[in-house]
């Protein structure tokens, strides 16, 4: 996803894959359930990090004056600018049940911020099917080249979706980085780690919210 961005903020970034992720985002998700208890929507928010925030800004023009506030002019400009997605593009998330992914719309209810110098946006998913109730759900937030890097700090919203329970699992990013860390050691900064058999890197490393919604 954040390839689609800004030119100049990606030309800084043209190190090798293999060293880290170069962009973070703290995730927060809101789920929305129908009266029948089937989850329909994921609301999700994204809080980027301090660095890549003062990148796209500077890169776009914004907040002259480094005081870490923006102008209404200036929020309406950057409102959206990471919500350009290419066809194919799944958002960087990933629901999944019954060992099948589900569909999700694009993105809707588009909304942005910028507080203290940093950038959260806003966006909503529509699940093109509703998941009947009962049914065990996983969610994941990732960019599989691990590219971006993907964090969950806060309890799942369920409060438009009361019968659901979430249930946040973090992976062992100790074990599994060193572990990637010596297989990416290998490849040269022109390999794509999945042309080297290394697909979903992120999502290894990537938080899981384990959902189930209960009929009311």
């Amino acid at each position: 996803m954040i390839r689609q961005l800004a030119p100049f903020v990606l030309t800084l970034w043209a190190a090798p894959l293999a060293a880290h992720p170069h962009v973070f985002i703290d995730t927060q998700l809101s789920l929305v359930a129908d009266d029948q208890g089937q989850l329909t929507h994921v609301r999700v928010t994204w809080e980027y990090d301090a660095l890549y925030s003062l990148l796209v800004t500077e890169d776009m023009g914004l907040d002259a004056d480094g005081d870490g506030a923006l102008t209404e002019t200036e929020l309406a400009t950057l409102n959206g600018f990471d919500m350009q997605w290419v066809d194919g593009f799944n958002g960087d998330l990933v629901l999944s049940a019954e060992a099948s992914n589900i569909a999700l719309s694009g993105p809707t209810e588009i909304a942005t911020q910028f507080d203290n110098g940093q950038i959260t946006t806003m966006h909503t998913r529509a699940l093109e099917t509703a998941i009947p109730a009962g049914t065990a759900i996983t969610i994941k937030p990732y960019d599989a080249t691990y590219y971006t890097a993907y964090d969950i700090t806060t309890a799942i919203d369920t409060t438009r979706a009361r019968t659901c329970r979430a249930r946040v699992a973090m992976p062992d990013v100790t074990a599994t980085m060193e572990a990637l860390q010596q297989q990416l050691a290998q490849l040269d900064a022109q390999t794509d780690p999945s042309d080297a058999g290394l697909p979903d890197i992120g999502a290894q490393m990537a938080p899981t919210v384990n959902v189930t919604c209960a009929a009311p």
